[in-house]
């Protein structure tokens, strides 16, 4: 028996993997690929039930895990998941926030040693294609950038990945979304806000087409409703949805061999 190809994706939070890579999840997972996530925090400093952002002295951390936990559930069964890991370490916060500096939280972990625990979950799924975020971590959220870290040291251990990719806006799409957004009336969280410029668009390598997916993309991100910061983003009319999500570009950040044939299949050529 062959096994199907695998795909893992590495993300930080509950509600990343419905933002930034349902497309391609949902897209392989149709077409028989084995999906796994990984999300390495519990998302503990979201907002809570009283809409309190996670640096709020009255913060309801225990409630926020909780119910970012059974987001999350609902959320990866949408998208195309056949297998979820939860690394369960605490949301680290937004620069600057005191929680950075506490002993549980994400950037401050062992690298080396919770590297060799992903590397040897990539083996044993058989890992092909892994994706995470870019080096300043999307927008530069300290999580995203430790997921970064941690999966490129993983990389360096693990023996079945072929290939790494970030998912990447190029700027061609931001500068032509977020004026529209904008005129719209629609709020932007700061992965969009703080995405600088985007990426220069010669430096995507896969370009893959979801607009077949776009509905569940957006029931993906409603499951995870305790975001606030997300909400508006449900309210675009289906064009300005779809110009942001409908596709899904990816940067190639590393391939074992020479890679090819992956301009619109992140598996093309292997």
């Amino acid at each position: 028996m062959v096994q199907s190809p695998t795909l893992v994706c590495v993300h930080a939070h509950p509600d990343d993997e419905a933002i930034f890579t349902s497309g391609a999840t949902s897209h392989y997972a149709a077409l028989g690929y084995h999906v796994v996530l990984v999300t390495c925090t519990n998302g503990r400093l979201g907002f809570d039930a009283a809409r309190r952002a996670g640096n709020d002295p009255e913060h309801d951390d225990d409630e926020t895990r909780a119910t970012r936990a059974f987001e999350l559930t609902r959320s990866a069964a949408l998208v195309g998941y056949g297998r979820v890991v939860s690394l369960g370490f605490d949301d680290s916060g937004m620069v600057g926030w005191p929680q950075n500096e506490e002993a549980g939280a994400f950037t401050n972990i062992d690298v080396d040693a919770v590297a060799q625990t992903l590397a040897a979950l990539f083996d044993e799924v058989g890992a092909s294609v892994v994706l995470t975020y870019d080096e300043n971590g999307f927008y530069g959220h300290p999580d995203h950038v430790m997921a970064n870290v941690l999966t490129r040291r993983a990389l360096e251990v693990a023996t079945s990945p072929l290939r790494l990719y970030y998912p990447v806006m190029p700027r061609s799409v931001i500068r032509e979304f977020v004026p529209r957004a904008r005129a719209a009336q629609v709020f932007l969280p700061a992965w969009i806000t703080e995405a600088d410029a985007g990426t220069p668009d010669e430096l995507v390598a896969t370009t893959l087409d979801a607009r077949a997916y776009t509905g569940v993309k957006k029931a993906a991100i409603h499951a995870h409703a305790s975001q606030l910061d997300n909400a508006d983003l449900l309210t675009m009319d289906p064009e300005l949805f779809t110009l942001m999500f409908g596709t899904e570009h990816y940067q190639r950040a590393w391939s074992r061999g020479a890679a090819s044939g992956d301009g619109t299949d992140l598996f093309g050529g292997l």
